[in-house]
């Protein structure tokens, strides 16, 4: 990929791309049925963000995706926190 492309998401995101990139790896593996793990992914996306989640929100995340009602992806979560602006 084009570095002015990483460069460019960096600027509107606030978020560096190797920290990005760290967090795929470490999903690579990851077994999103378990409640910890997912909790983790969700705290530390938080983090990266810069965004603070509230309990409500990502117990919501959480079960979505233990429970397999959700797939995971960023369109999914991306759609629940919007819905959760509306309220």
């Amino acid at each position: 990929m084009d570095n002015k492309f990483f460069k460019n998401i960096e600027k509107k995101t606030g978020v560096s791309m190797n920290d990005v990139f760290e967090l795929a790896n470490s999903l690579q593996n990851a077994n999103f049925k378990d409640e910890a793990t997912v909790r983790s992914v969700v705290k530390r996306v938080s983090q990266m963000a810069n965004k603070k989640v509230p309990k409500e929100l990502e117990d919501k995340i959480v079960q979505s995706i233990v429970g397999g009602k959700e797939k995971m992806d960023i369109g999914t979560i991306s759609k629940m926190l919007n819905d959760n602006k509306k309220k």
